[in-house]
């Protein structure tokens, strides 16, 4: 006997070990690569397969885009991968074509820093991280059709990405027929003078700079001048999603300001009324579809117009019932009326100017330039949150109420956003809490327009605060006596008022009924290099071209330096420079567009890291296609409407919650622009979403707070150690940083992939996080270990089961667990699936003897969709050429899960006299018959006659007596 051979491997050679294990899950891991045993067959093209496949029930599962990092995968980062492929198993086990495959969303900033960092091309290192990745994942046996797997970076995935920009940018939305059409259809409106210019002028009278200005107001993509989160430490702007609430970057945690820059933009607030209407008929967690609801920011209002001099201020509103209170107006301090040509700035204060608005400065622009700069340094979190303090300063403008005829001071301040609305509000501080707080801070007045109904009078000055309340009546809103105003809403409710005003504004010209949406246009642009280049030349006029489809794809250039230019993080006086702007030849291009040779000029930004993550669930689907996008009709096959979802999409996408109002909702609008124009038949992308819990970990933090190894931390009388310091612990998230990290390779290394697997599932309900415990991965490991010895000879390795009829109690455990297993599968409910398995292995471990084949066979079914690999084992070592992952599910014998008998309760005046067993399916009369011949209750009732007899068969009997 060697030193490292025990006596227990002796006198066991074929027992479950981590290396039996090892071998048993690289042999069929490999086995099911070169048969191809989980490739999907579609109906047609290159992939097309088995005509009987392809006409079972389809089902697409999806998991959400993983992002290949250089640390490899932690023991959380699988849970939803293992969870989507049990689920997939159980499909295709119950008659179903499953499509099931996984890709890498391979651009964005973690891959450019580290090569900034590094040196290494952001290609090399993320190619290398892919690699890595599929390799930890195949450990895991999950069943991926590999030929479908996609990487965001591969020029053939990113040509079909550029081209949907391509198609967007050539399309405007038609708010008639409430969809996308091609901007050609718009072009010839205007050509045939169906709609009318913005000034009127004929089209053909318009240059091709002006042609494109005024199509540049209708595209779906399109290019303009806009506030924007310019972050000097990262050298780019971002996203409002990209921002946190302390107005800083969500990665790197640098400060982030308001800037304006010319970017790409997404229309995507077209889709607002469409993208809530169409949550309805989804199978989402009723959190996300809130949470996209209120991103989306749906209200009714109105849109009104306020002179003020040779201009005007558009605010929008949904009180436009309290027109006649607005007694001020606030802009964003980036609104375009306080900078630039149209200023409505004086060079001086007006005779008369409060003290308190002037901030203390000599003029108008210096007091607007200074508060400009201090608004620039919040985020809109910050400047949305309610603080005591109200800032702000008066523009030196007046504008005109248009109903009243009044003069009102025009401020601006920072709780007024560009992103909503018109970016200027009509303050009306008696009914509004900010305004009412404003307009005591600056002495501004008020008016009542709605009546109070607490007692406390119509006069402000008396006032705590604001009252509101659509119950009211309006009051003081009669313009009978103030010139130039000829209605009145005294008397009316607030209701009635704003449909009376409304009907007046627009039958006057000064405003008409609207939507507003607090969705933003999607920022579309990056000022970075790792990411899919614009398909966009600019001609010497500067007018944009999308390149043509045989131009595509528009690969990514080689650069000596991969980094945007970054600045000092406090300096907001700095502008973004591109690595793409530094390779001129690349920018600089004579091309041919269709009118002869000319002299062009490359956009430099690239597109954000959610590019390729808008479509990658259609690429999965006909991954080859080098002539278009998808093909119809497979397409259609794997995604097109059908019963129950009738916007289409994939069947199951399971992920985290975070992507709420990121690439779940540009994913979707993504889907519909390219349904509307008829590339794809379903509207949406995801059917049916679920979101799957994390795994935490404990971290270990010393007296300074730093983060110790977790794996090196003991436990001494409920206290912890490191190095014999004690150390505090909090539950958290797991990740190198924290140093609490668990490979997949560890754990399989010492238990097996199977094992991991079956404690990722066990540890409780997919959708609730729960905390990793490496000690109790051992639980999961001898479930295996008995499963195998209820099959095999530990010490011959030669099967055990016998041809032989179970016992009636057997069949009633195995029974009771394929049907309550194959409802678990079905509904996700892995945790209740896998300790359904284990009471019927440990029923068979603990009646001794061999196990009948018939029980064993079904038991390794029951547990192929958990435990592939020892499941496929010993399915082998049963005699069965055909590989177990295509089997059919167990089917539960009905009069077996039914249990035998149920004990039931006989009371006399509510009191327990008796329990009889009896068969489930008793009558109500012979179990009252039952009832009263029983000793028991013949004794308690004495002779008593009986007044009734209550049945609830077949648990309750209840004998009221005379």
């Amino acid at each position: 006997m060697s030193e490292t051979t025990s006596a227990a491997e002796v006198a066991a050679p074929h027992r479950y070990t981590a290396a039996l294990a090892a071998d048993i899950e690289a042999r069929w891991q490999d086995f099911w690569e070169a048969a191809g045993t989980y490739e999907a067959p579609n109906p047609k093209g290159d992939l097309a397969g088995d005509p009987e496949l392809v006409a079972k029930p389809k089902k697409f599962i999806m998991d959400m885009f993983p992002y290949p990092s250089g640390a490899g995968l932690h023991v959380g980062h699988p849970l939803g991968f293992i969870a989507t492929d049990v689920y997939a198993r159980h499909l295709r086990m119950t008659g179903h074509n499953v499509l099931h495959t996984l890709g890498f969303d391979a651009f964005g900033l973690p891959a450019e820093q580290y090569a900034v960092q590094t040196g290494t091309h952001p290609r090399v290192s993320t190619e290398a991280n892919i690699v890595n990745m599929r390799r930890q994942l195949r450990r895991l046996g999950l069943g991926h059709d590999l030929r479908r797997s996609v990487e965001t970076i591969d020029p053939a995935y990113y040509k079909w990405t550029q081209w949907i920009f391509v198609q967007i940018f050539n399309s405007w939305y038609d708010t008639d027929a409430k969809k996308a059409r091609p901007i050609a259809d718009l072009v010839a409106q205007f050509e045939a003078g169906e709609r009318a210019t913005p000034d009127g002028r004929p089209w053909s009278a318009l240059s091709a700079v002006e042609r494109a200005e005024v199509l540049g107001e209708y595209r779906l993509a399109y290019a303009s001048d806009a506030p924007v989160n310019w972050c000097p430490g990262l050298g780019t702007v971002l996203a409002n999603e990209e921002v946190t609430a302390e107005g800083r970057s969500e990665r790197g945690n640098f400060p982030v300001f308001k800037a304006k820059l010319r970017q790409w933009n997404m229309r995507i607030t077209a889709y607002g009324d469409r993208l809530l209407e169409d949550l309805d008929g989804l199978d989402w967690p009723e959190a996300i579809k809130l949470q996209q609801r209120n991103w989306i920011g749906r209200s009714e209002g109105a849109r009104v117009d306020f002179p003020v001099g040779d201009d005007k201020i558009t605010v929008f509103t949904t009180r436009q019932d309290t027109l006649f209170g607005a007694t001020y107006m606030v802009l964003a301090p980036e609104h375009e009326l306080v900078s630039g040509e149209r200023s409505i700035v004086p060079d001086a204060w007006p005779e008369g100017t409060h003290e308190v608005w002037t901030g203390g400065y000599g003029t108008p622009a210096e007091a607007v330039a200074a508060y400009r700069k201090q608004a620039a340094a919040k985020s809109d979190v910050e400047r949305q949150a309610e603080a005591k303090d109200k800032t702000g300063v008066f523009t030196g403008a007046y504008a005109t109420n248009p109903v009243s005829g009044e003069r009102v001071p025009v401020f601006i301040a920072d709780y007024v956003l560009m992103g909503y609305g018109t970016g200027a509000i009509m303050a009306v501080p008696a009914h509004d809490s900010r305004d009412f707080a404003f307009a005591r801070a600056f002495e501004l007045p008020m008016r009542c327009v709605v009546e109070p109904s607490d007692g406390r009078g119509q006069d402000p000055a008396t006032w705590d605060d604001a009252f509101d309340s659509y119950e009211a009546k309006i009051v003081n809103s009669s313009g009978a006596d103030i010139a130039g105003a000829d209605i009145s809403l005294d008397g009316l409710t607030v209701p009635e008022a704003k449909v009376k005003i409304t009907e007046w504004l627009s039958a006057n010209g000064i405003g008409e009924g609207t939507v507003n949406f607090r969705l933003r246009d999607w920022l579309f642009s990056r000022q970075r290099y790792w990411g899919e280049p614009f398909p966009i030349v600019y001609d010497e006029d500067g007018v944009a071209h999308a390149l043509p489809e045989s131009m595509l794809p528009l690969e990514l250039p080689e650069v000596d330096d991969y980094s945007p230019r970054t600045f000092d993080p406090d300096d907001a006086d700095t502008q973004p420079e591109t690595p793409l702007s530094r390779n001129e030849d690349w920018v600089n291009v004579e091309l041919d567009l269709g009118d002869g040779p000319k002299k062009y000029r490359r956009e430099t930004n690239t597109m954000p890291n959610w590019a390729g993550s808008c479509w990658y669930e259609m690429r999965y689907t006909d991954p080859h296609n080098d002539t278009a996008l998808v093909d119809p009709e497979i397409e259609q096959y794997w995604m097109g409407p059908r019963e129950g979802q009738p916007s289409g999409g994939v069947d199951l996408y399971v992920g985290g919650q975070e992507h709420a109002v990121l690439h779940l909702l540009y994913a979707r609008f993504w889907s519909k622009v390219l349904h509307d124009l008829g590339h794809i038949a379903s509207s949406e992308p995801f059917h049916k979403l679920y979101n799957q819990g994390m795994i935490q970990a404990f971290v270990y933090r010393d007296s300074r707070g730093i983060a110790v190894p977790a794996a090196e931390v003991e436990e001494r009388d409920g206290a912890y150690y490191y190095q014999g310091e004690k150390v505090s612990r909090v539950l958290g998230k797991m990740g190198k940083s924290l140093k609490n990290a668990v490979t997949p390779d560890e754990i399989c290394a010492e238990y097996g992939a199977d094992t991991l697997r079956l404690y990722e599932m066990a540890m409780g309900p997919l959708d609730v996080s729960r905390p990793w415990d490496t000690r109790a991965v051992v639980g999961q490991y001898r479930l295996l270990q008995r499963l195998w010895r209820n099959v095999v000879d530990e010490a011959t390795g030669e099967v055990t089961v016998v041809d032989a009829e179970p016992d009636e109690d057997t069949l009633r455990a195995l029974h009771k667990a394929i049907d309550g297993v194959n409802q678990d599968l079905a509904n996700l409910r892995f945790n209740t699936a896998i300790a359904k398995v284990t009471e019927l292995n440990n029923h068979l471990t603990k009646t001794g003897g061999p196990v009948a084949r018939t029980v064993a066979e079904r038991l390794v079914l029951l547990i192929a969709p958990l435990a592939p690999h020892i499941a496929e084992e010993l399915w082998r070592k049963l005699g069965h050429q055909d590989s177990v992952v295509h089997q059919d599910f167990p089917v539960a014998d009905p009069a077996y899960v039914v249990d035998e008998t149920v004990t039931c309760v006989v009371q006399i005046k509510g009191k327990v006299k008796a329990r009889l067993e009896v068969a489930p399916s008793i009558t109500e009369a012979d179990l009252e018959a039952a009832a009263l011949a029983d000793p028991a209750v013949v004794a308690a009732l004495g002779g008593a006659g009986i007044r009734k007899v209550i049945v609830r068969a077949p648990k309750l009997v209840n004998i009221v007596p005379a």
